[in-house]
Parts: structure tokens; C-alpha cells; sequence
């Protein structure tokens, strides 16, 4: 757990004007500062997860916080047009590195600075972006880890028949602003029409539209949904799982974070070690390897994650075989 109180570490989250409190600055003068950057609004706990990971990491390459080296934390409060801000306070701070949490995260990242390293998490292609020139070769300032979470709709097709195999139409919510989304719509079509499924793909990026996209969900008769790309999806998390419960619609998610809200089931790269790479990569960097020459990371680690709560609730009897397959069942 962090060392520090959580109300303190909520405060300390808040934005670019919230700072270390000036005595330990004043300890940590000589350190390394990285700067911690994710890019929507989060909750206590799955900032704790996160940066507990990310830390882990850190310690594994030989650097411990507070001790020499020095983590500031910032999140853009679901406002990604402060994400330019918050790195360029960093940049005044003059931090040693920056870890960009997050698609938008890492592009802001990336446009501010060519000099201070950057180390990202991303479900997208880097390379696609523009984060990176290859995969093995980034050149650059910036490296990192990418899981490639459109890539796995066949997976969370497949899932979704094993749980509802008589549903002929999944539901496919997505932010239509989400960089590369066009893709992740491609690969879900592609992989339900391999096994016999229907897609129906609604759009939404404000509160209302999530709204609207539940119910044209339930005219259309969709009988299973897929959601949770990119940051304004996971923001509304809570929301989206909420109303899957009140129509009665099993869904699965592409992070594990919706279904600690709430929602039924998901299947994803462990973030845990996601983050725990991005740390032992930031440490690399402190200790004088460059960005360029270190490969973007793909994940090794994928977990299934079932509530099983939320499915008595949905009247779901959720398969021993996924049982036996989850890595973790919340009950």
C-alpha cells in the first residue's frame, strides 16, 4: 500500500497545481522526480493498484519512492484537454521521466517534448499512433508497453457465446473519439462474423449518449454487449455496468477495472503487470538506457475476471469451464 493517507494521495492527484508538501520537496531536491500521468478521472483504488505496480517496477530496476527517486502524480479529471497542461508542468519541474498512462496520456506527452523520456501504456498500435517509428526500434524519446486490447475481440466473442451462446446479436458500445476505435469496430465485426454473429455498434462520448445507446441497445434486441475502450468509457464504468443490470444485458469488458464496478465479466492484459514493466522500464531509463533503444512491450500476462454477484443478480449461470478458467471471481 502507498505511505500515504488517501485523502492525501486524492488531494495530491488533483491536477497541476497540487504539489509535494514543501518539506519533502526539500528532501527530495537531489532525487530523480518521474512524473505519474493517467488520463481520466479515477477512483482512489484503481489509482492505488496502478501506481503500487508501477512502484513495484521502480523497486525491481533499484529505485524505491522516497528514498531516490521521486513520484508526482497527475490525472486530466476526465477533461483531456488539460492533459497539455499537466505535462507541461512537468516539464517546468523538469522530471527525469514522464510515464503517460494511457492513449491520450502518451500522445500529449509525445507532442510536448522530444527530450525528457517517456515511458507509455496503451491498448492501441504505438506505432499506428505515431508514438513510436517500430516496435523494436522506437526511437526517439519514447518507449513503453502496449497491449493491443482490440486485438482481442475474437477472445471476448467467444467468451460471450460460452455465457449466452442462444444470443444472436452482441452490442458493441465505443467513443467515436477514441484514437484508432475505427479499428477496434473492424476486428469486432471481423470476429463475430467468423462465428455466426450479428454487430450492432453504437457510438457514444457524453453521458446522455451512453443513455441513448442502452436503450436503442434494447430495441435492437442485442443480447449480449462488449464495451470499455479508451478513457471516457472506463470514466463511465459505473454507469455502464449500472445500466447492463437494469436491461438485464450480460456484457464483457476489455479491462478488468469495469467489472470491480460492477460489471459481469472481462478478459485483458494484466494492468498489474503492465505497470509493473512500465516501472522496471522507467528505472532503466534513470539509470542512463535510452528510450529509443528499448522495445515496446507486448503483454505476457492476460486474466479472466467474473462477478460472480452481478450474474446471480442477472439470473446468469456463468459455466463451471469459465469458472475453472477465471483468474479471479468476485462473489
Amino acid at each position: 500500500m502507498l505511505d500515504i493517507g488517501r485523502r492525501q494521495f486524492i488531494t495530491l492527484l488533483g491536477g497541476a497545481a497540487v504539489a509535494w508538501p514543501l518539506a519533502s520537496r526539500a528532501q527530495q531536491a537531489a532525487m530523480p522526480v518521474v512524473g505519474f500521468l493517467r488520463s481520466e478521472t479515477l477512483t482512489d483504488a484503481n489509482v492505488l493498484y496502478r501506481v503500487t505496480a508501477f512502484r513495484q517496477g521502480l523497486k525491481e530496476a533499484g529505485f524505491v519512492d522516497g528514498q531516490n527517486v521521486a513520484i508526482e502524480y497527475r490525472v486530466d479529471e476526465g477533461q483531456a484537454d488539460r492533459l497539455p497542461l499537466l505535462v507541461a508542468n512537468f516539464l517546468r519541474r523538469r522530471v527525469a521521466a514522464i510515464l503517460a498512462g494511457g492513449t491520450d496520456a502518451a500522445l500529449a506527452a509525445k507532442a510536448a517534448t522530444t527530450t525528457v523520456p517517456i515511458v507509455f501504456t496503451t491498448g492501441n498500435d504505438p506505432v499506428k499512433l505515431g508514438l513510436v517509428a517500430s516496435l523494436n526500434r522506437p526511437g526517439g524519446n519514447v518507449t513503453g508497453v502496449s497491449w493491443f486490447s482490440v486485438e482481442l475481440a475474437a477472445k471476448h466473442l467467444g467468451l460471450l457465446r460460452e455465457l449466452r451462446p442462444e444470443a444472436t446479436r452482441v452490442a458493441v458500445l465505443v467513443d467515436p473519439k477514441f484514437p484508432g476505435i475505427e479499428r477496434v469496430v473492424s476486428e469486432v465485426r471481423a470476429a463475430a462474423s467468423a462465428i455466426g454473429k450479428q454487430t450492432e455498434v453504437l457510438y457514444a462520448s457524453s453521458d446522455r449518449e451512453v443513455e441513448t445507446a442502452f436503450t436503442t441497445l434494447v430495441q435492437r434486441e442485442a443480447g449480449a454487449l462488449l464495451a470499455g475502450f479508451g478513457p471516457f468509457m472506463l470514466s463511465q464504468r459505473e454507469r455502464i455496468a449500472a445500466l447492463a443490470a437494469l436491461h438485464r444485458i450480460p456484457a464483457i469488458y476489455s479491462i478488468r477495472d469495469y467489472v470491480a464496478a460492477g460489471g459481469l465479466m472481462s478478459y485483458a492484459s494484466s494492468q498489474t503487470d503492465i505497470y509493473r514493466q512500465a516501472g522496471i522500464y522507467a528505472g532503466r531509463i534513470l539509470k542512463g538506457e535510452k528510450p529509443g533503444d528499448l522495445p515496446v512491450l507486448l503483454p505476457t500476462k492476460f486474466e479472466l475476471v467474473i462477478n460472480l454477484k452481478t450474474a446471480k443478480a442477472l439470473g446468469l449461470d456463468v459455466p463451471q469451464t469459465l469458472l475453472v478458467a477465471a483468474d479471479e471471481v468476485i462473489e
